[in-house]
């Protein structure tokens, strides 16, 4: 009986051996073969990406990326319009602010004539049907659109790229060193990536399809090397495609305390907050002392400052959100109402003296914990007289 056992133990094992020196070689020939079907196929997937970013070089090529629907382009942006009209409505036409119904029927009734940061891209890609959507129930005539182009991302997120054929991959678009710098699985897009090249170039495609006009890059210092820049591609290819829609565009960027004149005049504004105390003053210095006491400290810019303004084409001010207690918007709204509308005032005059675009806030981000007035929710600003700030008066009759 232990010899039958044994027996047949050896022929198994025998068997197994076998079969093993048989199929070892043919796993090897088949990854031979699949490594040399990838290498095929790489080359000519680089080759059709290539293909793809070339549409953007050439007139006859990029009139592929026109829709096909007649397009009849809005009035051009009027820039100093925008200077003395221009309101925050953060991600309004995103459809995921703090009560967009009744937000939208406030910028109806308001006098505002710019949208600065209606489409909001932090951490989030832009929703077009939504957008458009949206859009449809503005009922102001004359309105330019701004987009906001974030220097946050969401590695995990899916976004197809119509023209690759593919899903972007946002783990492509990341500068090196800033794996989870907002949060985990999140980083800083790097304008030296073509994976992100692509996807501003698709998103901001796709706007001025709707008729958008004003495109803003969020803290570019983080987006782009100054030193080795890469945005000037962008910017020429964005304008490119407006120029063949017929579209007049205005596009800005968030710069702080970047002085290169070069760098700073290919843009058509720069963009920054005003250091707001809870007295309602602000400082007349190039650095907000909150950060800055001395030289070698970190700047937190003041863009009316001559340092950066004479050496730009324009420039506005905001009152800045972080969603951290003590930045502009939180002190605003811990203000009382009397407070709120005379700092409003100072700020209008104090800013069109200097032929300085104050945007007035309309819809902004609060520390949840903030206290003081809000929107709908504790964790949005909102001028809404129906809410607990009721600052929409005293802002429409700031606005020409």
């Amino acid at each position: 009986m232990r010899q039958r056992l044994n027996f047949k133990w050896r022929f198994i094992i025998r068997t197994l051996i076998l079969l093993v020196i048989l199929i070892v070689p043919l796993i090897f020939l088949w990854q031979k073969k699949q490594k040399k079907e990838i290498s095929q196929i790489e080359p000519e997937t680089e080759k059709m990406e290539q293909a793809i970013d070339d549409l953007w070089e050439y007139d006859e090529k990029m009139e592929a990326l026109l829709p096909v629907e007649n397009f009849i382009p809005p009035s051009p942006p009027d820039m100093q319009k925008m200077k003395r009209s221009g309101c925050i409505a953060d991600g309004l036409l995103n459809g995921e602010t703090d009560g967009t119904d009744g937000l939208i029927k406030l910028i109806n009734r308001s006098n505002c004539y710019y949208l600065h940061r209606s489409i909001e891209t932090w951490l989030q890609t832009p929703d077009f049907e939504e957008v458009k959507e949206n859009m449809d129930r503005i009922e102001k005539k004359d309105v330019v659109y701004g987009m906001f182009i974030a220097e946050a991302i969401d590695t995990k997120t899916k976004y197809y790229y119509n023209l690759g054929g593919r899903e972007f991959d946002f783990d492509k678009m990341c500068r090196p060193g800033s794996k989870n710098a907002w949060g985990e699985h999140t980083c800083k897009p790097s304008l030296e990536k073509k994976e992100y090249q692509r996807y501003i170039l698709d998103i901001t495609r796709k706007a001025m399809d709707l008729g958008v006009q004003s495109f803003m890059f969020g803290q570019v210092f983080y987006q782009d090397y100054i030193s080795d820049p890469s945005v000037d591609e962008v910017l020429y290819k964005m304008r490119k495609y407006a120029k063949l829609k017929g579209l007049e565009i205005v596009i800005g960027a968030q710069t702080n305390d970047i002085e290169d004149e070069s760098y700073l005049r290919q843009f058509d504004f720069i963009e920054g907050g005003v250091g707001l105390s809870m007295e309602g003053e602000i400082e007349d210095g190039p650095c907000y002392s909150r950060w800055w006491k001395k030289e070698g400290d970190w700047c937190w810019a003041l863009l009316w400052h001559e340092r950066y303004k004479s050496k730009a084409n324009n420039v506005f001010a905001h009152l800045d959100w972080s969603g951290k207690m003590g930045d502009d918007m939180s002190n605003f709204a811990r203000m009382s109402r009397e407070e709120r509308s005379e700092t409003l005032k100072y700020l209008d005059d104090y800013f069109t003296k200097r032929d300085v675009g104050f945007l007035m806030p309309m819809l902004a981000v609060l520390p949840k914990e903030n206290g003081g007035c809000h929107g709908k929710s504790k964790k949005f600003y909102s001028a809404d007289n129906k809410y607990s700030c009721k600052d929409e008066d005293v802002i429409n009759s700031l606005l020409d």
